[in-house]
């Protein structure tokens, strides 16, 4: 009967620290479900608590006000609003998220759709709306459970009518074959039992007769379906014999004619359970003392390593655990996951349990293989006579878990005042810190624990204590976005400046996640406003980097310096360029921010709006008097930019507002250069209709037609000879685009350029044709090619033959190949 416990563990995703002290199946590992989530998005976050805890008017904010932009957003265990909203059966925030387009059936990482969440919570107004926006009702999550299943096993019998009304499948099994009727029976739900059985179940579902007979405790039907050859060790498709019927319910009639019979009393069912861990379970004494009387083995364990112990401290049964533990049960065996019998008792807040375990030398530090000790266990469960149990029974307050949590650790996070006290009272070390170095004042900082916070400064907590990430309280609560935790702090003496490794103060993050109140609190009690974090970043470049406009107006209306650079030479308004924030842009111009402010290498916003595309940015900062004449350090104007990017819309607006369509960078390549080796024809037609210099030449005499030959780009070569290129133009060292062509393999502009006309006897300064070029690298098709166009084969070049070889591959090492991207991006 323990899969039934195991199965309602394991769809409460809400807390995984419970999953992880009850489910010991020895599949899962939550290690880091103690470590706070430090990472997690605080908006998403924030929305998440909203639907969580019922607010209708801040889901809509949320929503409406666009910081929530994927309504589907969800947490580390998959959850999102509607499976939040749906478990508590807020039917108003259900209505609304499912109106704005919600999927009905997302689910979490456990397959668990609000469907499932819903059923198990008994929440059938809930149901019947997601039903009615196309909710599938026969979903399964990953271990097969369908929402009929748990609203099966919760004893939700008009959410199992209402669900079977709309074609819930009731034959449909998890994978270790548990059907709704088998879990109904199994928890004794007999209202569901009846719904089901009044639906008319047949097939694998319906149980055998012996086992009905057990469940009922109707020993004359037993014994004369015994008497027609019915093995008393029969079993149900989920794997139950009758004598686990008979051990659930305590039927004690039964169950002796069953042993009488030759029933098997330790028949292992599915998982390993057995008639005594039933018995255990469900604390049938009576059933206990038959089963012992026939030689059921004491210590058996489940597939998961549950001993009857475990199974009777679970639940609690005092008569149970004094009758095991007199028969010798093994006081310290451990499940798989380690759990002692201890545990299971703090878990349940079965103190009496536990005071017998203890009486009966039950290590009180025992640990899991993850360390939690029952303590752990108390602490996060809040449960303060269990926990006082164990302390005056000398527990460790300070035992620390596999990630360094302690006690106090877990009851901050779980916001567990009492037990604080507790253990402070008993010596927990208050300053105690995990593996990340968080104390117990970060954790109750993060999570809002506003009463917890408070004693722990009274009781003179570290306010300024830093994480292995150089993290205060302070930095946690505004990444949490704890408004009244960050002024609890500062009035506690917390340094509103600290520095975490990054040297990012709390205003950095604050500004960062948009939180106004906490700004402004933080301003108030003096945080510096211009402070670098790493790479030189101010509060006013991450507000402008993550387009927070209404912080980045608060923290000019402030004295935010506007001129503040990066490490990369970059102010606010390079930021604001670069991510296209144009409200923000505006904003500062506004506020009177040069619009030629040069950055590092002299790079422009101009410049860095350009090269992430963002027209609308380009188009507001030439509106405000950005000049496109402007060049970064290697030369390269706005222009250059757009064209090698293939910006239209961008090299459009630059030439209408007097960009010069033949401008040189350093090398002296211009913008028809770039756009002519990157093959964009768009740009390239664009700044030949304005003029541009089909011949220019770069300061080593290379043309955009040589480029284009390079590269075999036939297009762009087709347009600049319509424009009057010149198809014999030689660089400073006499290489001709036919030359380039047939250096580097590429037939097809071979082919083009002589059918062309291109001069096919051309020779470079050392007297290199191009066929020289095409022999010197082994390209014989081109070599066939040139000859058919009647190339001499005999042409003599001018000096010796390892000279020239070294001098021909120098000079066709193209210069201008690699130089752009390298200057660009030491700029971006």
């Amino acid at each position: 009967m323990w899969k039934s416990v195991l199965v309602l563990v394991e769809n409460s995703e809400e807390d995984t620290l419970v999953v992880f002290i009850i489910k010991s199946n020895g599949r899962t590992s939550n290690r880091g479900d103690y470590e706070l989530l430090l990472l997690n998005n605080d908006i998403t976050i924030s929305f998440l608590r909203a639907s969580r805890s019922g607010n209708l008017r801040k889901v809509v904010e949320f929503l409406e006000s666009g910081q929530i932009t994927d309504i589907n957003t969800c947490n580390a265990n998959g959850l999102n609003a509607l499976h939040l909203a749906a478990k508590d059966g807020y039917i108003d925030i259900v209505t609304e998220l499912l109106k704005r387009g919600i999927k009905v059936d997302n689910a979490t990482k456990k397959g668990n759709t609000a469907l499932h969440i819903a059923s198990l919570a008994g929440q059938k107004d809930v149901i019947k709306l997601l039903i009615q926006f196309g909710a599938n009702v026969n979903v399964q999550s990953l271990n097969g459970f369908t929402p009929l299943y748990m609203a099966a096993q919760e004893n939700h019998d008009a959410c199992v009518r209402f669900l079977l009304s709309k074609g819930s499948n009731p034959s449909l099994a998890t994978e270790d074959g548990f059907t709704p009727l088998a879990v109904a029976m199994q928890q004794g739900n007999d209202n569901v039992v009846c719904v089901l059985l009044e639906s008319d179940i047949h097939g694998k579902v319906r149980l055998p007769a012996l086992h009905i007979a057990a469940k009922k405790n109707d020993v004359n039907s037993a014994a004369m379906l015994l008497q027609q050859e019915e093995h008393p060790d029969v079993v149900s498709k989920s794997g139950f014999t009758p004598l686990h019927i008979a051990a659930h319910y305590g039927n004690i009639d039964i169950a002796e004619l069953l042993i009488n019979k030759g029933a098997d009393v330790n028949y292992t069912a599915k998982h390993n359970i057995t008639p005594l861990h039933v018995a255990c379970k469900w604390g049938k004494i009576n059933i206990l003392k038959l089963l012992l009387k026939k030689n059921a083995r004491i210590d058996v364990t489940t597939r998961d390593g549950l001993t009857p112990l475990h199974c009777a401290a679970r639940s609690g049964h005092v008569e149970v655990i004094e009758t095991l533990l007199a028969h010798n049960a093994s006081i310290v065996s451990k499940t798989k996951n380690g759990l002692a019998a201890l545990h299971m008792a703090a878990q349940g807040e079965h103190d009496l349990a536990a005071r017998m375990l203890l009486d009966n030398k039950a290590p009180v530090d025992a640990i899991t293989i993850d360390y939690l000790t029952a303590l752990h266990v108390a602490a996060h469960c809040g449960h303060v006579r269990v926990a006082k149990l164990l302390l005056d029974y000398e527990a460790d307050p300070n035992a620390r878990a596999l990630n360094g949590f302690t006690p106090l650790h877990i009851a901050c996070k779980k916001n567990r005042i009492r037990i604080v006290e507790l253990l402070l009272k008993h010596g927990a070390n208050i300053n105690t810190t995990t593996e990340s170095g968080l104390t117990p004042l970060h954790v109750a900082s993060f999570m809002g624990c506003m009463n917890i916070v408070i004693y722990l400064l009274q009781n003179d907590a570290n306010a300024d204590a830093p994480t292995i990430r150089g993290e205060t309280s302070l930095h946690l609560a505004a990444r949490a976005n704890q408004t009244d935790i960050i002024r609890i702090l500062l009035r506690n003496g917390g340094k509103v400046d600290a520095r975490a490794r990054e040297s990012q103060t709390p205003l950095h993050v604050a500004c960062r996640l948009g939180n106004i109140d906490i700004i402004l609190l933080l301003l108030e009690h003096g945080a510096d406003i211009n402070a670098f974090a790493k790479d030189n970043y101010t509060a006013l470049h991450i507000a402008t980097k993550e387009g927070q406009e209404e912080v980045v107006q608060l923290l000019i209306d402030n004295g935010a310096q506007f001129d503040a650079m990066t490490r990369k030479g970059f102010t606010p308004l390079h930021l604001a360029a670069k991510y296209g924030k144009e409200n923000i842009v505006a904003n500062l111009l506004q506020k009177g921010v040069a619009v030629n402010c040069q950055g590092r290498n002299e790079v422009t916003p101009l410049h860095v709006a350009a090269h992430y595309n963002h027209p609308h940015v380009v188009q507001l900062l030439l509106k405000n008097n950005a000049s496109p004449l402007l060049c970064a350090r290697n030369g390269h104007s706005a222009l250059h930019i757009a064209a090698r990017k293939n910006e239209m819309e961008i090299v459009q607006v630059l030439l209408q507002c007097g960009a010069d369509v033949n401008v040189r960078s350093k090398s002296g390549f211009t913008p028809l250069h770039i756009a002519a080796q990157e093959g964009n024809t768009d740009v390239l037609n664009l700044l030949l209709e304005h003029s541009a210099d089909a011949n220019a030449t770069a300061k080593n005499g290379l043309t955009a037609l040589h480029l284009a030959a390079q590269d075999d780009k036939i297009e762009v070569a087709g347009i600049l000879l319509k424009h009057a290129a010149n198809i014999s133009a030689c660089t400073k060292t006499g290489y001709s685009p036919l030359h380039f062509a047939s250096h580097y393999g590429q037939i097809n502009m071979v082919k083009f350029l002589l059918e062309n006309n291109a001069n096919i006897e051309i020779t470079t300064n050392i007297g290199y044709t191009p066929l020289h070029q095409a022999a010197q690298q082994g390209h014989i098709m081109i070599i066939n090619l040139l000859l058919s166009y009647q190339a001499n084969p005999n042409a003599i070049t001018h000096v010796s033959f390892p000279k020239s070889l070294a001098n021909a591959y120098k000079t066709l090492k193209t210069p201008y190949q690699g130089m752009y991207i390298k200057h660009m991006k030491r700029a971006f």
